[in-house]
C-alpha cells in the first residue's frame, strides 16, 4: 500500500507509491511518445475491454459503451482505513494512503481529446463525473475527491487514449485548504462569483461566455494561457449543481480547448476540476482550472511556490477568442 508522509516544513501531506514503480513508462523522457509501448493493445478502446479491470460504471449509447469508468491497475491511493497518523521519529510522520483511484476513459475514440468531444459525449462525461463524486462522498473516509485530466506526456499522461483520473483521499490537501481559506477571507459575497461578474465587466480577459459558463485567462495568472471555467449558478459542490449546468462546463472546456490547440497547436495541458471538499458546507464555488504545459517550472518556482507567467493573461485572452 502505498504511504502519506508529512512535509512538516510546509504542513503538506506527500504520497510515497512504491507500489507503482512496475507500473511501465513513468520515469522515460517527457520527450518520448506517451504510449511506452505501441505494440501493446490499448486497454481503453473498444474490444480490449478485458485488458482493464472490469468496469465500474459504463455509460452507453445504442448498444455501445462511450464512457467507462474502471479502478486504476496502479493506484496511488487504495483501501478503506481511516486516516490514522504514526509518528516514527521527531521528523517523521505518515499514514496508509487509503483511498479510492480511478480512471474515467471518456470516449472511445483513441486519437480523440475533450476539445473533439461532442455536446453529447462532453455531457455524459460530466455526468459521469458528477455521478462519482456522489458515490464517493458516500465513503466517510473519502474527505476530499480529486478529478484531473493530463493530456500530453508533458503533463503527465502515460496512455495516450483520452482519459481522466479521480482519486479519492482520506484527507483535504493544502491547495484547496487555502482556496478555501482565500472564500473565507473574501467576506460579504462569493470569491468566484465576484471574479465572473468583474471579468465580463473587465471583457479583456474573457475567452468564452454563454448563459451558464463563463471562461477567463484569470488577471492573476500563473502560467501562459492558464484559464479558469466558473459555472455562473453558485454551488459549493459539482454534486450539487443542476445538470445543465454541469453539461455546459463541458461543453465550455470542449470549446476553449479547441482553441487552444488553434492557437498553440497540440499542446499538453491538465485540467484541474475543484469542488468543496466532502461534507463541506462552504464557502466555495466550484470550478475548473485549464492548465497549459507550454513552459517549465523552474528553480525560482520550485523554491518560492512564486510562478512567473510570461504571456500576459490580457494577450492569452486575445490570442484564444481570435482563434475562436
Amino acid at each position: 500500500m502505498s504511504q502519506l508522509r508529512l512535509n512538516p516544513l510546509t504542513g503538506r501531506w506527500v504520497t510515497v507509491a512504491a507500489d507503482r514503480d512496475s507500473r511501465p513508462g513513468d520515469l522515460v523522457s517527457r520527450q518520448l511518445p506517451v504510449q511506452a509501448d505501441p505494440s501493446l493493445p490499448c486497454p481503453f478502446c473498444r474490444g480490449n475491454e478485458e485488458a482493464s479491470p472490469p468496469a465500474l460504471e459504463t455509460y452507453d449509447r445504442q448498444g455501445e459503451w462511450v464512457v467507462r469508468v474502471v479502478p486504476n491497475r496502479y493506484p496511488a491511493f487504495d483501501g478503506d482505513e481511516p486516516l490514522k497518523v504514526h509518528n516514527l521519529g521527531p521528523v517523521f510522520t505518515e499514514a496508509a494512503a487509503s483511498g479510492i483511484h480511478e480512471v474515467l476513459v471518456f470516449t472511445p475514440d483513441h486519437d480523440a481529446s475533450w476539445a473533439d468531444l461532442d455536446d453529447a459525449q462532453a455531457a455524459v462525461t460530466m455526468a459521469a463525473i458528477r455521478d462519482r463524486l456522489e458515490q464517493h462522498a458516500r465513503r466517510p473516509q473519502i474527505r476530499y475527491t480529486q478529478v484531473i485530466v493530463n493530456h500530453g506526456r508533458e503533463a503527465g499522461a502515460s496512455l495516450e487514449h483520452p482519459h481522466g483520473q479521480l482519486l479519492g483521499i482520506p484527507f483535504v490537501p493544502g491547495e484547496i485548504a487555502e482556496e478555501e481559506a482565500g472564500f473565507r477571507r473574501f467576506e460579504g459575497s462569493c470569491l468566484i462569483c465576484t471574479t465572473l461578474e468583474a471579468e465580463e465587466a473587465a471583457r479583456h480577459r474573457v475567452v468564452y461566455a454563454d448563459e451558464r459558463v463563463v471562461v477567463v485567462c484569470p488577471f492573476w495568472s500563473g502560467t501562459p494561457y492558464e484559464m479558469l471555467v466558473l459555472p455562473r449558478a453558485h454551488e459549493v459542490h459539482i454534486t450539487d449543481a443542476a445538470p445543465p449546468d454541469v453539461a455546459a462546463v463541458g461543453r465550455a472546456m470542449r470549446t476553449v480547448l479547441a482553441r487552444l490547440r488553434g492557437c498553440l497547436g497540440s499542446v499538453a495541458y491538465n485540467l484541474v476540476f475543484h469542488t468543496a471538499p466532502h461534507r463541506h458546507a462552504g464557502p466555495y464555488h466550484w470550478h475548473v482550472h485549464v492548465l497549459p504545459r507550454v513552459t517549465s517550472v523552474a528553480g525560482f518556482e520550485q523554491g518560492t511556490g512564486v510562478m512567473i507567467d510570461i504571456v500576459a493573461p490580457e494577450i492569452a485572452a486575445r490570442h484564444l477568442t481570435v482563434v475562436g
